[in-house]
C-alpha cells in the first residue's frame, strides 16, 4: 500500500480527476529512501541534481492510467489527482521495482570467453533480450543480475499533475 502526504491541492473541489484510462502528464522526480535523486522530468532539478542528460528531453511524462506503461504504485498514486495538484508518494518494492532472486544468473565464463566478452564487474550485458549487470565474477563464473536497476528499493515520487485527457 502506497504512503500518500499530499503536498498541495487545487482549489476547485469541482477538477476533474484523473481514472483508469485516462491520457495525463505529470513532472515528477523519483528518489532513493536516502534522498538521492535518481530521475525527474524537470532540467532544472536533474542539473542540480547532477543527473542531467543533455541527449534528454525533459518535459512532462504522459502515459495511460493503469495501461500498465507505469509500475504499480505510480498509476495507484496519480488516480485522484486534479490538474495542478501536487502529491508525494512513497512506495515500497513490490509497489514499484521489486527484487526477484531468480534473475541473478551464473553462468560460465566460458560462455564469455566464446562470446569474445571480457566480463566485468558493473558492466551492462544483454542476454535473450534482458539487460544485466554483472554483479561478480571469479575464474569460473559470471553473475549476472537481471532486476531493475531500482529492484529492491522503496522509492518516493513527488508528483505534480499537468494535463489529464480521454484515452
Amino acid at each position: 500500500m502506497c504512503v500518500l502526504f499530499v503536498s498541495g491541492c487545487t482549489d476547485s473541489d469541482n477538477a476533474r480527476t484523473v481514472i483508469v484510462g485516462d491520457y495525463i502528464s505529470v513532472n515528477y522526480t523519483g528518489s532513493l529512501e536516502n534522498g538521492t535523486v535518481f530521475d525527474t522530468s524537470m532540467e532544472d532539478i536533474a542539473k542540480a541534481e547532477n543527473i542531467y542528460n543533455p541527449y534528454r528531453n525533459y518535459e512532462p511524462l504522459s502515459f495511460i492510467v493503469g495501461s500498465g506503461q507505469m509500475i504499480p504504485g505510480f498509476d495507484d498514486a496519480v488516480i485522484g489527482m486534479a490538474i495542478g495538484e501536487t502529491k508525494t508518494v512513497t512506495m515500497l518494492p513490490e509497489e514499484g521495482y521489486a527484487y526477484y532472486p531468480e534473475l541473478v544468473i551464473v553462468f560460465s565464463i566460458a560462455d564469455f570467453e566464446s562470446a569474445n566478452i571480457t566480463p566485468v564487474i558493473g558492466e551492462k550485458i544483454v542476454s535473450q533480450n534482458r539487460e544485466g549487470t554483472i554483479v561478480n565474477l571469479n575464474e569460473e563464473n559470471v553473475t549476472v543480475d537481471f532486476n531493475h536497476r531500482l529492484a529492491g528499493e522503496t522509492l518516493t515520487f513527488s508528483i505534480e499533475l499537468v494535463s489529464i485527457e480521454d484515452a
